[in-house]
């Protein structure tokens, strides 16, 4: 989430396949009189006259942050149109601070969104319509970051400590129960300013973009405490409206086949298309932090999986690393035991 200084982390007819989603109510209903035969024969003499309009299938895609390498995949699908390939139109809104990723999902503002796994999952035990359907990245790349020479070296180190972090990060009150700590937080602001200027700043990011902007503003490469060491090893994800995704099967499994082909052309070719879609969509993207972050997700193999020998795993999520982190939730007191299974928060019957 690259803190550039404007950055802000940005149908058819009633019998049409896109009505449902588009809150569209059905045909009138049919005269009740007469036979059923004659009704279906009257149906289908209407549909014979008015077949539904051909054309691609429109979703909406919200992006947690504004266009950058993390949603890398997208991107390259949109600019070498393997969405339109698979017939469909979508239309990506960029995010920002305040994305509400999940409440315009819930609200079918959005079909389809980009967010990490544990909060998705806490927003799912709060009753949302969210079903999770891919990774974006096999390991969220959101750590602290500290300076070189600050003394921290531990998790434990917290304790005391004043943090600059989003207050609804689930690693958070995760760190106060594993480590028996208390922390102070205050709001993150989306910049590193203030990480620059205080030598004992302790500051959420992504360790895939905001380096790049702490060395132009004059610091040494920040260290990092990564969250996969404490045990917290979440995805990021794409999410979708879960009621939406049940009634329109085939075409979020096209969107994710054309994502995975975009994620891995984006990553193992020339990501140019997608980089020119970006500097286009966001003017603070430059082709210097645009090439670092790329560079980090390949060699962190974020996408891949930081253990992976290869790409097989591109877009996949497991029912085992779901499975993984409810127990975790529960054994902190953070998620009440019960109140969710695996097939409540993911599913993998839409990956190709």
């Amino acid at each position: 989430m690259g803190p550039g200084p404007a950055n802000v982390r940005r149908a058819a007819d009633g019998c049409g396949p896109g009505a449902a989603a588009l809150g569209l109510g059905p045909r009138m209903n049919l005269l009740r009189s007469g036979t059923l035969a004659a009704a279906a024969l009257l149906c289908w003499g209407c549909s014979r006259e008015r077949p539904a309009p051909a054309g691609p299938f429109r979703m909406t895609v919200q992006l947690d942050w504004v266009a950058e390498p993390e949603h890398g995949g997208i991107y390259q699908a949109l600019a070498k149109g393997y969405f339109s390939e698979a017939g469909l139109d979508v239309n990506v809104i960029q995010g920002g601070p305040n994305a509400f990723v999940m409440q315009k999902l819930a609200t079918g503002k959005a079909d389809i969104g980009q967010a990490d796994s544990t909060n998705t999952l806490l927003a799912i035990s709060q009753g949302l319509p969210l079903i999770q359907v891919a990774a974006v990245f096999q390991n969220d790349p959101s750590v602290l970051m500290l300076h070189a020479d600050n003394p921290v070296r531990r998790f434990e180190d917290l304790d005391g400590k004043t943090i600059m972090a989003r207050p609804e990060w689930a690693f958070l009150p995760y760190l106060r129960a594993k480590y028996h700590i208390h922390f102070n937080i205050i709001p993150q602001n989306f910049a590193v300013g203030n990480f620059i200027a205080d030598p004992n700043f302790i500051q959420q990011g992504f360790y895939t973009a905001e380096p790049y902007y702490i060395v132009k503003g004059g610091a040494k490469y920040p260290k990092f405490l990564f969250a996969w060491d404490a045990g917290f090893d979440a995805y990021t994800v794409l999410v979708a409206n879960r009621p939406w995704a049940e009634r329109h099967p085939s075409q979020l499994r096209a969107f994710l086949a054309a994502y995975i082909r975009g994620w891995k052309d984006y990553l193992e070719g020339d990501p140019a298309p997608a980089h020119a879609l970006m500097k286009r969509l966001n003017p603070n993207d430059t082709d210097g932090f645009l090439a670092f972050s790329r560079k980090m997700v390949i060699g962190e193999k974020l996408a891949i999986g930081r253990h992976a020998a290869n790409d097989a795993m591109t877009g996949r999520i497991t029912r085992e690393r779901f499975a993984l982190q409810i127990r975790q939730l529960e054994d902190l007191g953070i998620l009440p035991k019960g109140r969710l299974k695996v097939d409540d928060v993911m599913t993998t019957r839409y990956l190709p």
